[in-house]
């Protein structure tokens, strides 16, 4: 019974924040709370949420911190360089700004947090989507997919605690899986450069002469862009330079409120809304690039830090976050100024995290969680047993959507690597195959981080998981036919 309740209170969740019925904070806590009821534990709801908050109190914290602490260091300009060669080979063409997208994400996330992710690849993509009208979607959904297929460096989580949970080195897991991984990366840029087609067929391109107008909102250089793109253009009289694409019909899923909407009289796109989203200013007045390679250096450090585990994360973020302030901004009113300026994603955020907690807490305190994964795994056929390489691979892609990297890695993996003993797949080989499901779990509802993309993009999670879902469960299934055929698997 707790199996069925189980799978039926993730669906009535997914369902009721994909058709907009529910905002996801209030799914995330009135769902499990009314499923605690049914199940008869409804006297323990209030120990479970308290368990689950204590579970999750120091991530939020992280994302609390590390949302002030990049944030101050994209105010600065540290990031400005990077973001700018980007731009320079997106060149407003709705192709390279989706593949450009990919490019940024997966550079970031060498760092190994996606929450850092998000933020500097939607601070510089974003106003060029607004911009060229371009679906919002698309740039969350490429962003959560290349940050995934990187979430699985020894650093990034789901490796290491793989190497935890069956004692071995870490190392062992990841190299041999270098050529399977970038694989899926380059699945993710093919994946890029394809909806970046569907893009610029939906938008339409234009020649130089056609539209000239200077793109002033991101960090571009002093003089002027070109846009070569623009909504609903007609043939372009190009004196020698050649006619211009008229706009076609066709579109690249754009979901509802996500991105740019049809003006049914005009026949063009509208954006979705008109906020006052100026993104990264190359002249705003907090830039100090005097202080650049300070800035660079405690980022480094922070970072080196964090890979060492010198400290736990959340103090080093509180640390970093305190330090980056002061040095960068000396005064108390400019400090109150950068901090209200990031409130507001550091509210949604945290607040996000806490709701999930709810989530998780009724889940595992129901027994809710255990059940389904025993059920899953006793559904294995008998004779898949030499194959439990590929059986891991296939169920980490619902599993580690559905639960968290803890409780798949720590509860699940420990005992799908024993079934896989008992017919000689060794463990290694098993943690391997458990995290090709990475690509997926980034954009599952349990993730904080998540949150973190679709707020500052604008963008509704259901309208994200619509769109998102089925490219990261291929790129997992890529990842996972590549370790395959190198014998990873």
């Amino acid at each position: 019974m707790l199996t069925i309740l189980g799978f039926v209170m993730i669906a009535t969740f997914l369902v009721l924040i994909m058709t907009k019925k529910m905002s996801p904070i209030a799914a995330l806590v009135l769902i499990p709370a009314l499923f605690c009821v049914l199940v008869g534990q409804g006297a323990k709801l209030g120990d479970y949420v308290i368990e689950g908050v204590g579970d999750l109190a120091p991530t939020a914290a992280m994302l609390m911190f590390a949302i002030v602490y990049f944030g101050v260091m994209i105010d600065v300009g540290l990031f400005d360089p990077i973001v700018r060669g980007i731009l320079r080979f997106c060149r407003a063409d709705p192709m390279r700004i989706v593949v450009g997208t990919a490019l940024l994400a997966a550079i970031v996330s060498l760092d190994g947090d996606g929450s850092t992710t998000f933020m500097i690849t939607v601070s510089a993509m974003y106003p060029l989507y607004k911009r060229l009208k371009m679906s919002l979607v698309v740039l969350t959904g490429v962003a959560a997919t290349a940050n995934g297929v990187m979430n699985t460096l020894p650093w990034g989580g789901p490796t290491a605690r793989a190497a935890t949970a069956l004692k071995v080195d870490a190392t062992d897991i990841f190299v041999p899986m270098i050529p399977a991984l970038a694989v899926g990366l380059l699945a993710v840029f093919v994946l890029a450069y394809v909806l970046g087609l569907r893009e610029r067929k939906r938008l339409g391109t234009l020649t130089l002469d056609e539209v000239l107008e200077p793109v002033t909102e991101t960090v571009s250089e002093p003089v002027a862009e070109t846009v070569l793109v623009q909504v609903g253009g007609g043939t372009a009289d190009g004196a020698g330079k050649g006619a211009g694409r008229t706009r076609t019909g066709g579109g690249a899923g754009d979901a509802a409120g996500a991105g740019p909407s049809l003006d049914k009289d005009s026949g063009t796109q509208e954006p979705a809304d008109d906020d006052d989203f100026k993104g990264l200013d190359p002249n705003r007045p907090t830039l100090r690039p005097r202080l650049y390679w300070f800035n660079a250096g405690l980022t480094l450090a922070l970072l080196t830090a964090m890979i060492m585990e010198l400290m736990p994360i959340p103090v080093l973020f509180l640390l970093g976050a305190a330090l980056a302030l002061t040095v960068n901004f000396p005064s108390m009113t400019d400090q109150r100024a950068r901090i209200a300026a990031h409130a507001d994603n550091v509210l949604n955020v945290s607040g996000m995290v806490f709701a999930a907690a709810v989530f998780t807490g009724v889940l595992t305190g129901t027994g809710m969680v255990e059940h389904m994964a025993d059920w899953l795994v006793g559904a294995v056929p008998e004779g898949m047993g030499p194959q439990m390489g590929l059986v891991t691979g296939l169920l980490s892609l619902p599993l580690t959507y559905f639960m968290s990297n803890d409780g798949f890695y720590f509860g699940v993996l420990p005992v799908l690597a024993e079934a896989g003993a008992a017919h000689g797949v060794s463990p290694v080989e098993v943690a391997r195959a458990s995290i090709v499901g990475q690509p997926l779990h980034m954009s599952s509802p349990l993730v904080p981080a998540v949150y973190v993309l679709v707020g500052m993009a604008k963008v509704e999670f259901g309208d994200h998981t619509k769109f998102t879902v089925k490219w990261a469960v291929l790129t997992s299934l890529v990842v996972l036919a590549a370790a395959i055929l190198f014998g990873t698997i």
